[in-house]
């Protein structure tokens, strides 16, 4: 039996790694359970690591992964992705074309930057199909990844990252940003009153920060699509 803290860190932690590809950092642990210290993190990831819930892997960063789920929880399937940056529209993007095989057509709406700035795409190049269970409700697009600043997220340069048109965003969630009307980028997404922080996943990028009016955000990272 898992105490409701227990159960509460195991449901966050299994929708970020289900969500973006990796653990949440034990700030954002500590943030969403509202705790005032990290201490009380380690407490509750030992005494899930000792039910066997979650495992602690050696010489990697946010080394944790789950193990099992109690019933309480539903599993859920799907893509997780990560951390990036990217490029995105003003203009409404073409509506996602059904298939027959179990995957749908997006329009691949250009490149989206990693690093240097990449001015905007308003037009759809081509279509990308992508599998049906990647996408939701609610529009989506595709757009191709140039740079490294969010390799540290999982995400590298070429890979097509899978968006969800949404103008709303919370706290850790990886979105596409138009900055000052004319810059697009996908970062990690951060509030703190009116400043909003753009988040790299690689040490060589700084965080960047702007005012809430200097930033729009244009739609929510769900998925990634890699060649080999």
């Amino acid at each position: 039996m898992l105490t409701k803290k227990q159960l509460d860190l195991l449901e966050f932690i299994h929708k970020r790694v289900q969500r973006d590809g990796v653990p949440p950092s034990f700030d954002e642990m500590k943030e969403a359970l509202d705790l005032r210290s990290k201490s009380g993190i380690h407490r509750l990831i030992t005494a899930l690591e000792e039910r066997g819930f979650i495992r602690r892997l050696a010489h990697r960063a946010r080394a944790l992964e789950i193990v099992k789920l109690p019933d309480a929880m539903q599993v859920k399937t799907g893509f997780t992705p990560r951390v990036i940056d990217g490029d995105k529209p003003d203009s409404t993007p073409a509506a996602a074309i059904q298939v027959e095989n179990g995957s749908v057509e997006l329009p691949m709406m250009g490149r989206i930057a990693a690093g240097v700035p990449i001015e905007a795409i308003s037009e759809a190049s081509r279509n990308v199909s992508v599998p049906q269970s990647m996408v939701g409700a609610g529009d989506h697009y595709a757009l191709e990844v140039k740079g490294d600043s969010m390799i540290e997220a999982g995400i590298n340069d070429g890979d097509v990252v899978v968006i969800r048109e949404t103008s709303v965003a919370d706290n850790g969630d990886i979105v596409v940003a138009l900055v000052e009307g004319h810059e697009a980028t996908l970062k990690r997404f951060r509030r703190n009153g009116s400043a909003i922080a753009l988040e790299a996943a690689n040490p060589a990028y700084e965080t960047r920060v702007f005012r809430d009016d200097q930033v729009k955000v244009q739609g929510r990272l769900v998925g990634l699509i890699r060649t080999y």
